[in-house]
């Protein structure tokens, strides 16, 4: 799959840009604020329906203007793909292929695999839980539309749920035979969940520890360990046993919405025993064992967005990491830098086409 051409309207600092792609290797060059991570966004955008850096669609659109619209032209399977994605101020916002408007955003999810790797990542590592879970949730949901229909059927009756949590503690009052029919369904799509993440992440780890192992030429041990208080009790069993907390806390407190993955090195957490440099090839890891993984399961190659990534990483690992991407096993890929030279050095060593856009 490739990007053939984009066009942005009003999108963060873009009044108007067209762009036509390489089929292989494409570079942003530029000062930090020109923009380059923003056309990355743009792509990401096309992909899943929303950005990667900023999630509240409407601070997307340019200071300004009332609206934006970011119009892609994909090559699928020898089809040709249109999709444009637009907001109007204080609207909903639109997402169309080949014409067609989407009635459920989750229809889209899976259609254009895409695999970004960016200094943002870090979060993965520093910030909570739901990050990591987002990150996993991700990954499964774009090759499995049973996985994403059962993880959003079990978020609108946790809402539901925690709602009616707050209305017995307003009002005094408790109905367990009402919270019992939000606890069976909670079982329902909750047991579904933690059974196909269980098999995510055994299916997930030997790819990512071969990729650790590529991009470091390390032999220090890595591993990712998915939490979940399901290993030990169901959880209809689970929600029995915290009742009088959840009343008194008015929201769920136990479930697959507070599960974790682990991240290790040499059996250690990497948040406080990893290097800087360890943790940036972990995330790096991470995320191209994400794109093997995903190409497997869709037989569709992702397109690879790099943002910045060879800040911070020594010539070493930029080394492995671009022996890694000159490969056929790799498709389109995109890259953002603020070094020119440094940019096209590292491409030419590349043996494909690319193309460089000095912004």
């Amino acid at each position: 799959m490739i990007l053939k051409q984009l066009s942005l309207i009003n999108y963060k600092n873009f009044e108007s840009k067209d762009l036509e792609f390489d089929a292989k290797i494409n570079c942003f060059v530029g000062d930090n604020g020109v923009g380059k991570t923003n056309i990355l966004d743009a792509i990401y955008h096309l992909s899943f329906g929303k950005s990667y850096f900023n999630p509240v669609s409407s601070q997307n659109i340019k200071h300004n203007a009332d609206f934006f619209v970011i119009d892609g032209t994909f090559e699928k399977d020898e089809r040709t793909e249109k999709i444009v994605c637009s907001l109007k101020r204080n609207t909903k916002k639109i997402i169309k292929r080949n014409g067609k408007p989407y009635e459920r955003f989750a229809d889209h999810i899976g259609l254009l695999p895409l695999v970004i790797i960016s200094p943002a990542d870090r979060d993965l590592i520093i910030e909570g839980s739901d990050t990591r879970r987002k990150f996993m949730d991700g990954v499964i949901s774009q090759s499995d539309k049973s996985y994403l229909k059962a993880l959003m059927n079990y978020n609108k009756v946790l809402a539901q749920r925690n709602a009616l949590l707050k209305y017995f503690a307003v009002n005094h009052t408790f109905e367990p035979a009402t919270l019992e029919v939000y606890n069976k369904q909670l079982q329902t799509f909750g047991n579904e969940i933690f059974e196909k993440r269980k098999e995510f992440v055994t299916a997930f780890i030997p790819i990512f520890q071969e990729q650790y192992k590529a991009i470091t030429g390390d032999t220090e041990k890595v591993d990712l360990r998915y939490d979940s208080k399901l290993y030990k009790d169901d959880l209809s069993g689970l929600l029995e046993k915290s009742l009088e907390k959840d009343r008194a806390v008015q929201y769920t407190s136990v479930g697959i919405h507070k599960d974790d993955l682990s991240f290790k090195i040499k059996e250690y957490p990497i948040k406080k025993f990893g290097s800087q440099g360890q943790q940036k090839s972990f995330l790096i890891a991470l995320k191209f064992a994400q794109f093997h993984f995903m190409k497997e399961q869709s037989n569709t190659t992702p397109i690879l967005i790099l943002d910045d990534i060879f800040d911070k990483l020594d010539e070493n690992r930029v080394a492995h990491i671009v022996a890694l991407v000159d490969d056929s096993n790799f498709g389109q890929i995109f890259v953002s830098d603020t070094h020119a030279e440094r940019t096209e050095n590292v491409v030419k060593k590349i043996h494909q086409t690319y193309k460089i856009f000095k912004l």
